[in-house]
Formats: structure tokens, C-alpha cells, sequence
């Protein structure tokens, strides 16, 4: 503390030498102990100032857009400083507001710098810290009563498959994650379903079902919609109809938070929640997560410099792509840089500063998602440089969350998972010279234009990133303009939408799945066209005569019934046969699938759209995400067993919150653990692990004799200390702290 006042001190003295409006001397010239001294008392009064005022202003300023809100802390600062001049015992300090602001800003980074730099090289002053956070005088001891309920951190690092994260192990970029290997923790690999995107598997993983999300976007004949996964008025309808279709609220029902996700999977405290982001008003809490980060104003300083850092490091990471020539490449120009500095600093220190918090206050389940080294990879590829760095600051992270949950009320079980990995390669359109809807105009004899326009990319940092910028600026989040820009000129002609490497085509006009025989007539060269591209691996399509037929280019045509992994689907390797089966029975599949090629030997494949990493289909490492967990907890399969899509894995997660809640007692054969409900007090994340859990959550009651519940709908009851908003859920027909329903059809 005295070392930050002393430098702070100094700081003060140095920017008085330099900006001609800011003065620490009276007009006739002060002696150079009498500066020092106004310029300690002022740097002591601005720190006093900005440790009292400023968590009691930015609490009365939580309705403010959170972007508008970062900016107005510089504000804020230049404030505070102003008060701390005026207060001086000689009152011969003074400064011009636009001056205060930029010497606020100094102070505040300078002071940031200092006590991190302090905290680093002194384990005293980091557990200091902690306990100031944690408000305790000492570190949780292992005979703690606490230790006997301890919560679960479920963290979710996006698009890092299990190679990507073996290898990062064995190449030593990620130390943390090395030492828990090294102390027992399981790592296990996972399969997606044919849909290997955040949208599929993080609401299969947070609420059980995925059903009829084909795809990252696709378009609803019987709506007339398109659905796009990182959409809030998208999110807010996949998130309604898995509870709908489950019966539950989701994965964090009891007790449990939800951040930087695109679903709330039933938690109560939110942030930057994509699911609740299309709220307004009161019911719409997701940027209460702000608080507890801009509550200290050195984090907006120093969120600022990383930002420009960030946007710096990327520029210069691509000029060197340039000169150097390395291909695959694809254009990172633009506003990309702000939108990879969205990713790496500013979605990354929010979410990570709002999990410690949510450790510090004990909740029983924290669900978090890290989006950053999935944004560098669509760009730079899942391998090289650029995403060596990401990784690197991606298990400084999880290091900085392990150190805080040491100091938590209550032991914390830390399981780390992926949702999709990614598979490198150039895109469809470099290698061939256009792009899937040209390919599919010609297939239909339509004209293709000469001037190809490239696929937009599907990244969900730059969407989130625009987001977050219309929330900010009040801009309604409608998704009219995307069916819009969407559709066909003709409703005749087809709508092409891609998702990474699968690609999906669909006739407006005709109000139900066409079959191959429908689409023959109308186009006779299009299927033909697509099955014998050597860009593309398979073709489905239903049939009046087979079903549904898979088209390979070699002339196979299997039946969807008789598909086995053999055969057309062989190279994309074991498994495929049931996720196309799977997907082929979704009410809003698409008239006809594509899949792009994919190449065992190098496990490149051809995304649709300008990424040269990509996921969304089949083939490669996209397609293999991992699990990583403690030994206390239960393996998630059993010896010799797979795990295989998203349903599975929150059926897995929701095993391991009920280990959490009670005695440890043997899983059986079905893999769930029946543990009997604490006296008082709900299992977190009781409902749904079968039919012997069907109306256990009816039963059991909360603290206060309410099921341990909260909405199933996307919402949250409010920040700390707020009370939850007692609403009803349209979806279900029920208040969200109802009983729970178990759809036993599932």
C-alpha cells in the first residue's frame, strides 16, 4: 500500500512537469517539499477517494450500458481527481477537466501496474489481496466445514479440441493444465454431433437437448425465419424449446451462474448472456456482471491498454502472414483486430473476473465459456504462433481462478471442457474459385456473377462484439434484416447458408423437405453437381423411394437406414453414420446437406465461409472436444466406453453436481449416482438424470421450502442481493419456480 502511494506520489510530480494545465504549485511558485506534500495528499485522497466512491457509483449506474459504462469511468476518475486536488490543505492544486481525466487515467494504470507487479513477485501481497476479496483473515483450512459441500466450475475453453489441448500440454504452453494432468485428473475426448458448433453442444450441454439444431444457422420453412445459434432472439428460442422438450430448466438451476455463454442454462446470476441479452428493462441483468469488474477503476485503465495491445499484437501478426506469404490465409482487415481484442481482453477479463466472484460468494455451479483462442483460430488456423500465445494466456487464467478458489468459502471442483474443436484448411472458395451458392446457382442453371461475394464469416466474437455495441447503444437486436439479407430474389431460386466446413440448401417455395425426386424435376443437374464436386464429401437428401439417401462423388448412394460407418462416410471416421441418421430426423433439416471433403492425411477440410479453422460439420478434429476432470469425481464413462454428444455430456455434468451434493457412493451401470437429497436443501441439478430422478425434484425442497429451481426461460433473478423476479415462463405454462416436470417420452 505504501509502495503503490509512493508511486503514485510520483506520478503526480512527473505529469505536473509535463502537461501545462495541471498544477500542483501555487501562481508564485511553492518549495519542493510543500509540492510533494500536495502531490502525496492528493495521490493518498485519490486513492481513498476511488477505494469509497467508486463501487457505490457504478452500483448506482448498473442500468448503464456496460460499454457506455467503461467509458464513463474515465469520467468518473477525472472526477475523483478533481474532488482530490480540491481537498489538498494548500488548495493550490488544480487542473483542467479534460487534463484530469488523462491524469486520472496515468494514475490509475501506474497504481494497477504497481500492485500487480508487487502481487506477482510477493506471495504475502497476492494472499492479501485475496483475503481482502474474500474478506477473510485466512485461508480456507482443510477441516473447514465447507469442505464437505463443495461447488463445481464447469469452464469451457471454445473451439480447443482434445489434440490442440495435448499438444499445448506436451509443448509446455500450458503449465496449469500440465500439473493437474500430472496429479490425477482424467482427460477425456468426446464426440459432437454432425452440428459441431457452440450453438449444438452448449445447449445440449447446459440443457440436455439439442434436437433440430442442425446446423449453426438454417433456414425454417414453416417460420420463414433463419435461425442463427449467436443471435439473441435465436438464443431466446432454442433455450425455450429444450425446456420445452426436457421438462427442466437446465444444468444450473440450483443455485449457479452463467457467464459469457449463449445459453443461461436455468442460472439465476448471469452476464453477458446472449440468451437474456434480448431482454429489456428490469428482467434484463446480464450486465450486472459489469459491476464487480469496473467496481475497481484500475480495470478499466487496464482493460484499455490490453485492448490496444491486443489490437496492435494483431496487425502485426498479420502483416507478417503477409510478407511471409503463409497460406492458408484469409483477410484480417478491417474491424477484425476490435473484434479479436473483444475475444482475447475484454470477454475474457469480464468473464474470468465475474467466475472468481462467483467463487468468492460460494454458488454451488458456475458455468463459464472463454472465447478466445476460437476467434484467433477461424483467422490464424487452429496451429501456429497466433494461437500458441492464446493458449499461454489461457491457462494464465485458469491459474489465476485456481489460486482465488484456494481462498473460497468452500472447496471448489474445477472441470475444464470444449464444445467443438477445429479443422484447418483453405476455404471452399480459394481452392475453387467460388463459393458453395455458386456452385449450387450453376448446378440449377442460374446465372452466377462474375464479381464473387465472399461467405460472411460466422464467428461468435464478432457477433457478440456487434451485440454487445447495438445493446449499448439501444439499438433494437432484431433479426428481420438477417432473413432478409437471406433470402432468395425468387422464392423459385435457393437460399445457401453456411456453417464452417457443412452447407446447407433449402427452397423457400416449397413448404416442406423436398425429396431427391422433387428436387430432379425441378434442377437435374444439381445433385449430380454437388455429389461430384471435389470439394464436397457427401450429399443428403431425402427420398420418396429410400427415405433419405447420402450421395458420395464416387456414384455411392447409400440409404440413410442402411448407412454404417463403412463405406462413402468411412474417412470422416467412426460415428458418423449415427450423427447424420440423428440428423437426418430433424423437423427443420435442411432439402439437401452438404459436407465438404476431408482429407485424413493432412485433416484439412474446405469451410464454406472465410475461415481457414473452422467448425460446424464433419471431418477432422472439429469433431472431437475434450473433458477434463478431478479424481475426486467419478469417471464420465465407463472402461472401454465413448462419450458421444452434447445430451450425453450434461448428463455427465449433472452426475457430478449430485456427487457433489452428498455421500460419494458407487455409479452403477447406467452411470448415475443415486444419492439420496440432503435434509432441507435441493441436489443440485436433480431432475433429469432418468426416470428414477422423474419427480425427485418435485420432492425435494429448497432452503426456504421452494423447489431449488430457478427459470427456465433465459432469465435471472437479479444481481447479488436483489430479489429474483417471481415470473411466469410461457414455454412451459408454469411460474420458474414451479415443480419440476420430467418429460419421461425423453
Amino acid at each position: 500500500m505504501i509502495v503503490v502511494w509512493a508511486v503514485s506520489t510520483l506520478t503526480l510530480l512527473l505529469l505536473a512537469g509535463l502537461l501545462p494545465d495541471f498544477q500542483l504549485q501555487s501562481p508564485d511558485g511553492d518549495s519542493l517539499t510543500r509540492t510533494a506534500i500536495t502531490a502525496a495528499w492528493a495521490a493518498g485522497a485519490f486513492g481513498l477517494l476511488g477505494a469509497l466512491v467508486w463501487p457505490l457509483l457504478v452500483r448506482a449506474l448498473l442500468l448503464v450500458p456496460a460499454l457506455v459504462l467503461g467509458l464513463f469511468g474515465f469520467l468518473l476518475n477525472g472526477s475523483l481527481l478533481l474532488v482530490a486536488l480540491w481537498v489538498t490543505p494548500e488548495g493550490d492544486a488544480a487542473a483542467d477537466p479534460e487534463t484530469a481525466v488523462v491524469v486520472a487515467a496515468v494514475m490509475s494504470a501506474v497504481a494497477s501496474a504497481t500492485s500487480t507487479g508487487l502481487a506477482v513477485r510477493d506471495d504475502d501481497a497476492y494472499r492479501r489481496r485475496l483475503y481482502r476479496l474474500t474478506g477473510r483473515t485466512r485461508p480456507r483450512a482443510p477441516g473447514d466445514p465447507a469442505d464437505a459441500v463443495p461447488g463445481t466450475l464447469f469452464l469451457q475453453l471454445d473451439g480447443v479440441g482434445h489434440r490442440v489441448l495435448r499438444d499445448a500440454v506436451a509443448d509446455g504452453l500450458m503449465p496449469t493444465v500440465a500439473s493437474w494432468l500430472a496429479a490425477g485428473h482424467r482427460l477425456t475426448p468426446w464426440r459432437t454431433d454432425w452440428s459441431s458448433q457452440t450453438g449444438a453442444s452448449q445447449l445440449g450441454i447446459l440443457h440436455g437437448s439439442n434436437e433440430d439444431v442442425p446446423a449453426f444457422r438454417w433456414y425454417e420453412k414453416d417460420t420463414g425465419r433463419v435461425m442463427v445459434s449467436n443471435r439473441p432472439a435465436s438464443a431466446v428460442e432454442l433455450q425455450r424449446r429444450a425446456v420445452r422438450r426436457t421438462g427442466d430448466g437446465g444444468l444450473l438451476t440450483y443455485d449457479g451462474a452463467s457467464r459469457g455463454n449463449l445459453f443461461s442454462g436455468g442460472a439465476e446470476q448471469v452476464a453477458l448472456v446472449l440468451s437474456v441479452a434480448a431482454r429489456r428493462g428490469r428482467r434484463n441483468r446480464s450486465r450486472a456482471g459489469y459491476f464487480a469488474y469496473f467496481s475497481d477503476p484500475a480495470n478499466a485503465v487496464r482493460t484499455a491498454g490490453s485492448f490496444v495491445n491486443e489490437c496492435v499484437r494483431e496487425v502485426g501478426q498479420s502483416a507478417r502472414a503477409r510478407l511471409r506469404r503463409e497460406t492458408p490465409r484469409i483477410s484480417r482487415g478491417g474491424t477484425y483486430p476490435l473484434v479479436r481484442a473483444f475475444a482475447t481482453v475484454l470477454e475474457r477479463d469480464v468473464v474470468v473476473s465475474a467466475v472468481m466472484g462467483d467463487m468468492l460468494a460460494g454458488r454451488t455451479a458456475v458455468y463459464a465459456d472463454l472465447v478466445a483462442y476460437d476467434e484467433v483460430a477461424h483467422h490464424s488456423g487452429p496451429h501456429g504462433r497466433d494461437t500458441d500465445q492464446v493458449l499461454r494466456r489461457l491457462d494464465r487464467s485458469i491459474a489465476l481462478i485456481a489460486d482465488v478458489a484456494e481462498h473460497a468459502p468452500r472447496p471448489y471442483r474445477i472441470v475444464l471442457l470444449s464444445d467443438h474443436g477445429q479443422s484447418p484448411g483453405e476455404t471452399f472458395e480459394a481452392v475453387y474459385g467460388l463459393t458453395l451458392k455458386d456452385l449450387v446457382r450453376a448446378g440449377c442453371g442460374l446465372p452466377v456473377p462474375r464479381r464473387v461475394r465472399r461467405t460472411r464469416s460466422g464467428s461468435e466474437a464478432r457477433d457478440a462484439a456487434r451485440d454487445a455495441l447495438r445493446s449499448a447503444l439501444h439499438r433494437p437486436l432484431d433479426e428481420v434484416d438477417e432473413t432478409a439479407r437471406e433470402l432468395p430474389a425468387k422464392p423459385s431460386e435457393p437460399m445457401v447458408l453456411a456453417s464452417g466446413n457443412l452447407g446447407l440448401v433449402s427452397f423457400p417455395d416449397v413448404p416442406h423437405r423436398m425429396t431427391r425426386e422433387e428436387i430432379d424435376r425441378r434442377h437435374p443437374a444439381l445433385l449430380r453437381t454437388l455429389a461430384h464436386h471435389p470439394g464436397v464429401g457427401f450429399v443428403l437428401v431425402a427420398s420418396a423411394e429410400h427415405g433419405s439417401v447420402v450421395l458420395a462423388g464416387d456414384g455411392t448412394e447409400v440409404p440413410v437406414a442402411e448407412l454404417t460407418d463403412d463405406g462413402p462416410l468411412a474417412v470422416f471416421g467412426r460415428g458418423t453414420a449415427r450423427a447424420v441418421r440423428r440428423t437426418d430426423g430433424f423437423p427443420h433439416v435442411a432439402d439437401i446437406m452438404v459436407n465438404s471433403m476431408y482429407d485424413p492425411e493432412t485433416g484439412a477440410v474446405h469451410a464454406f465461409e472465410e475461415q481457414i479453422g473452422s467448425h460446424g460439420g464433419l471431418g477432422g478434429e472439429q469433431s472431437e472436444p475434450f473433458l477434463l476432470s478431478p479424481p475426486e469425481l467419478s469417471p464420465p464413462v465407463g472402461e472401454g466406453e465413448e462419450l458421444v454428444g452434447a445430451e450425453q455430456v450434461h448428463r455427465v455434468l449433472r452426475r457430478w453436481l449430485r456427487e457433489s451434493s452428498g455421500p460419494q457412493v458407487p455409479v452403477g451401470e447406467a452411470g448415475v449416482a443415486e444419492v439420496p437429497a440432503a435434509p432441507g436443501r435441493v441436489e443440485p441439478g436433480l431432475a433429469g438424470d432418468g426416470p428414477a430422478d422423474a419427480s425427485a425434484g418435485a420432492r425435494a425442497g429448497g432452503p426456504d421450502g421452494e423447489t431449488g429451481r430457478g427459470p427456465v426461460d433465459g432469465s435471472h433473478g437479479g444481481s447479488a442481493g436483489e430479489p429474483a423476479d417471481d415470473s411466469v415462463d410461457e414455454s412451459v405454462g408454469r411460474p420458474v419456480h414451479g415443480p419440476a416436470v420430467r418429460d419421461e417420452k425423453r
